[in-house]
């Protein structure tokens, strides 16, 4: 009670509480409403760019090039290749049959393809398919003494320093001739090394007849060699249908252990972004994406000069830097695949004699879906983290605002949250009643102990627990107005409250008039 009068002596006044509360609770959901519609647009330009077709696709693809068997042979595919005769036996049988559909399944011809494959009837070939190989020279490493006289070449890993660049073989055409490498193509990791663009390269023809004699001379002129250390299969479709391009690389390393080591990449993805209305609307959330990173970027950008270091001392704050980081990488990366899209797309359609090198194109979109993948990751992150600690992040905007340090650390927050958590959820008793029932039990024993009536303690236990429940009705921080309607039964127990009250202090009264008896009675 004593403390309930100070509090009404001094302090902050109770209507200031509440509304300072209240302003603290509409800013905390004003953050929170935010930052969902954020979180979901962020969503749908996730999973919009994405469709079930795209699996599809991959699917009977990565079926038709890896899983098909070489004729002769049921147990020998493309994952199964360990030898050069293999790898022959790949390209003239499951290679040439998958590339270069003609005709129907009842031999008929199909319709006019204008000098295109159409593989599986429905997705166009672009251009003609691309092999490349990339070699060491001889003599890159050291045989020991001792076998020098059984090994007199000697063929190193792979690597820029060791690459073979001189024309071998008939040197006639591009296959026996070196081709250096581009500046602006990306490179390959595999598993024997790291591999970049160049090499001797050949393409296929359109008549399937020719692109046969063409492996045919390269196997009978052993264009495969010791020094071979990579050799890649490029090519790209298109399904107009699903508005979808594939691109295709298949690889085929010949390490220095010997053997040959196979991988594969399929990239589905859709390069001719805006088509329908669906796509316009993954437009808009682009756009309004981009006003949020605005938003948060100033909003940052105030915080961060108003509390200079002390912004940086707190894990949350790092977690919205690396969130404005990555959003900005991902738009940085959207707008690079978008205006090379714009910029290559249409050449490399012009011309179906040559090779289409749309890989380029696809490796900067599958880095962007990468990037935003991870940034959806992060912000869920934070989700959790509003939706965990909501009941205490209002208090933590407010210190701030005050230009204060917050008076607990983010673990410590996390686990009280964590705490109100599973009580609320009835996984846990509140730790309070616990306490408090102990705490009680613990006096009434010691009031036993020293000779106190059972009566007496009863009435105790009643006054603390009438006294703890008036003052948390009438006391209380929390309350809104400094008038309170008083019901029935409480104006009972304001009575009976006041009464034995009355009682207690009559039962002092009279102890303390017997104490004064027996000091006058003292000589």
């Amino acid at each position: 009670m004593a403390e309930a009068s100070r509090w009404h002596q001094g302090g902050t006044p109770k209507h200031e509480q509440h509304f300072r509360k209240e302003g603290e609770i509409r800013t905390t959901l004003q953050e929170l409403l935010l930052y969902c519609i954020f979180l979901i647009n962020l969503c749908i330009l996730t999973f919009g760019m994405v469709n079930p077709h795209m699996y599809y696709l991959n699917k009977v693809m990565s079926s038709l090039f890896l899983d098909t068997s070489v004729p002769g042979d049921e147990r020998t595919n493309f994952k199964s290749i360990h030898s050069v005769t293999d790898f022959w036996k790949f390209m003239e049988g499951p290679l040439l049959e998958g590339l270069y559909w003609d005709s129907w399944y009842n031999n008929q011809k199909l319709y006019n393809l204008k000098n295109s494959s159409r593989i599986y009837y429905e997705n166009i070939l672009l251009g003609v398919p691309r092999v490349r190989q990339l070699k060491v020279r001889n003599n890159t490493c050291k045989v020991y003494s001792s076998f020098q006289s059984l090994m007199s070449e000697c063929y190193a890993k792979y690597t820029s320093e060791n690459e073979d660049m001189s024309d071998f073989g008939l040197k006639l055409n591009t296959e026996w001739k070196f081709s250096a490498p581009s500046i602006s193509g990306p490179g390959h990791w595999g598993f024997a090394g790291v591999y970049q663009n160049g090499g001797y390269i050949f393409t296929l023809s359109k008549s399937k007849s020719e692109t046969q004699s063409k492996f045919v001379n390269l196997r009978l002129n052993s264009w495969i060699t010791r020094g071979t250390r990579v050799i890649f299969i490029d090519f790209s479709l298109y399904n107009a249908n699903v508005n979808l391009f594939c691109i295709i690389r298949l690889v085929a390393e010949f390490p220095a252990t010997g053997g040959i080591l196979t991988s594969w990449q399929f990239y589905t993805v859709k390069l001719l972004r805006y088509v329908t209305y669906y796509d316009y609307f993954i437009a808009s959330c682009e756009i309004t994406f981009c006003i949020f990173l605005i938003v948060f970027t100033i909003q940052e950008a105030k915080n961060i000069k108003e509390f200079k270091s002390a912004y940086f001392k707190s894990i949350w704050n790092w977690l919205e830097l690396l969130l404005l980081v990555l959003c900005f990488v991902a738009v940085f990366f959207n707008l690079y695949s978008n205006i090379q899209n714009f910029l290559l797309l249409g050449q490399l359609l012009k011309n179906t004699e040559k090779y289409s090198d749309f890989y380029f194109l696809a490796y900067w979109n599958i880095y962007y879906n990468n990037i935003i993948a991870i940034t959806i990751f992060f912000a869920w992150i934070k989700n959790m983290f509003l939706a965990i600690i909501n009941n205490t992040y209002s208090e933590v905007k407010a210190d701030y605002s005050l230009g204060r340090r917050p008076d607990f650390e983010l673990g410590k927050m996390i686990k009280k949250s964590y705490k109100d958590v599973l009580e609320r959820l009835k996984l846990k008793k509140p730790q309070t009643d616990e306490n408090s029932k102990k705490k009680s039990g613990d006096l009434a024993e010691r009031a036993r102990r020293e000779g106190f009536d059972e009566n007496e303690i009863q009435s105790a236990e009643q006054m603390k627990k009438w006294k703890e429940r008036l003052e948390k009705k009438y006391y209380s921080t929390e309350t809104q107005d400094d008038y309170q309607p008083v019901t029935q039964q409480e104006f009972r127990d304001l009575f009976l409250y006041t009464v034995e009250l009355e009682k207690e202090l009559h039962y002092i009264s009279l102890k303390l008039n017997r104490v004064m008896r027996k000091v006058s009675a003292l000589p």
